[in-house]
This record gives C-alpha cells, structure tokens and sequence, in this order.
C-alpha cells in the first residue's frame, strides 16, 4: 500500500494567528470559543431538547460572512426553510441538506467547500459500511472521527449538535468529548426565556467565559448586560434577598441570592438549595449555627439564585 506522505515543519515557521478564526459576528457566542470558530475543529453542541440550540447554530450560520452547510436529519429543506423564514434568515451563501448518511455529506462538503458544516443531530447521522444503526455509539464515534479527519484535511469547522440525556450528560459514548476539540453547554429553562451558553471543554479557549442569550419569537437575542436581565424583576428592600457579584471569565456579574428560614414542625427539617451547592449550603450552615449562635438545626432552609 501507497505511503500517505508526512508534512514535518518547525514550529517558528507555522505562520497562524488569531485572524485565522472565523467570526459568527454573536458576540456571546464568539466569547465563549476564544473569538470565534477555529478552522478544522470540531465542536460539539449539547443542551435539552427545544431549548435553541438548532437556532443558535442556524443564526450563527446566517450571520456568517462565508459559506455555511446546514445538515439536519431529523427536518425536510421544507421545515428548515419555515424555520429560517421564523428566524428573519436570509443569506446566498447558506446552504441546507437534509441527509443522514455521512458519506453523501462528505462528497457534498467537497463540492461546495464550505467554512462551517453543522450537523443536526450527530444521533442521526450513520456511515453505511458499518452494521450499527444511528445513534449507537459505535456509529456516534465513527461518525465523529470520520468529520474530524476530513475538517482538519480540508480546514472547515463542524459544529455538531447532540442530544442531552435525563441526567444531564450529552447522550453517546463519553469518549466523544474527549474526540471533539470543543464542549459547549447550552443550558435553560423551558419556562424562563434566557439562556447560558458555557464551554466545558475549549482547545482553543477560555472554559470560564459565559455567552446569554434571552429567547424570542424570532429567535435568540444577545444580552449584553446580563446583570440588568438578572435583576429586573428584583423589588427593593425585601427582608432575605441580597445582590452579590460573580465573575464569570472577563466580566463581573450581578446576582440576587435569596433566603428564607422557617421553623419546622417535624424532626428533619428541610434543606433546599436551587442553584447553589447543596453541600456548600450544609458547611454555611454549620459555621453560622456554630459560631454565631443561630439554632438552625431546628429549621427549614430554602436558597435560591433568583436568576444566575
């Protein structure tokens, strides 16, 4: 067999900057990467069902002053065009495929040599040489590695969207993040109307930037001042509500931590914590009750991160 021909350079001689990166002009989105989309990465997408995720990757798509392969599996051109139509996007340069077999998205990607490939979902994608069905993990992985190999090849970015289980963790074979070069989080709740987007893993990043979005009929908004959206709803001098500051990567951010105290009327008294952590609330408690005097152990606690 024919030898695949090695390229060996010195390192002082590679000519790369950050210019290479590739703007999605999403500003909390391009906070989150490092500065935008890294040529020949692979980046994968989790986050709960409905909660935006297709409509981040297509805004960022659209906003894109390149070409751009939006591949979905799970919705017909059709579908996608109603949803772009939704979303106000237009753009010459976007292109939509609905296909689920990777090879036929190969040999398209080589003919219209797109800067962005998005695949939607990575569940739905199969290679047709192996027997697995979609969305096992042998399919899930190969998929993956067979993108990855012809991203950096060809020198486009993917973004792969995957699906998030009940417990939380990106649905797949937990090797699949240790492949991709980038693991972002969208995160949420259904009845609230922001969003975080945050990076669990960055080759080419900080993982301590934030990116907040707030949902709207039309599609996702950036929300340049999250402490005004954080504190909006907040009434002034309200007994057990406190505002204190948490830096998330370059930014400080405002957020309102409220509590309450109630006596229990049972042995074990209750201990909620919502957004914050429960052992963390346990040792608070036990200095508090310790050192100040407080008979705590006789009450409920509720704490709650209105907001963060």
């Amino acid at each position: 067999a024919a030898k695949s021909k090695v390229t060996i350079s010195r390192i002082n001689e590679i000519a790369a900057t950050e210019d290479d990166r590739i703007k999605t002009n999403i500003e909390e989105f391009d906070r989150v990467l490092g500065g935008g989309l890294m040529p020949g990465s692979v980046i994968l997408l989790g986050g709960d069902p409905g909660i935006g995720k297709s409509t981040l990757a297509m805004q960022a798509c659209a906003n894109l002053k390149a070409p751009a392969l939006y591949v979905s599996g799970e919705e017909s051109s059709k579908q996608i065009k109603l949803r772009a139509e939704r979303l106000k996007i237009t753009s010459d340069d976007f292109y939509v495929m609905p296909e689920t077999d990777l090879r036929t998205i190969l040999d398209t990607i080589e003919k219209i040599s797109p800067s962005v490939v998005v695949i939607d979902s990575i569940q739905t994608v199969s290679l047709s040489e192996l027997d697995n069905s979609p969305g096992t993990m042998t399919q899930i992985r190969e998929c993956t590695v067979a993108l990855m190999e012809e991203a950096k090849k060809k020198h486009f970015c993917v973004i792969v969207i995957g699906h998030v289980t009940k417990e939380g963790l990106i649905a797949g074979p937990k090797v699949l993040e240790h492949i991709v070069d980038t693991v972002i989080q969208f995160e949420g709740e259904h009845h609230h109307s922001f969003r975080i987007l945050r990076a669990q893993k960055n080759r080419y990043g900080n993982t301590n930037e934030i990116g907040v979005f707030e949902m709207h009929e039309d599609g996702l908004v950036e929300v340049k001042n999250p402490s005004k959206l954080f504190l909006s709803e907040r009434e002034r001098k309200t007994s057990g509500s406190v505002v204190t500051s948490s830096i998330e990567g370059t930014r400080p951010i405002l957020l309102e931590v409220q509590a309450l105290v109630t006596p229990s009327n049972f042995g074990n008294p209750q201990r909620v914590a919502t957004g914050f952590d429960y052992r963390r609330l346990a040792i608070l408690l036990a200095v508090i009750e310790k050192r100040a005097g407080f008979r705590l152990s006789a009450n409920n606690v509720f704490l709650n991160m209105a907001g963060g």
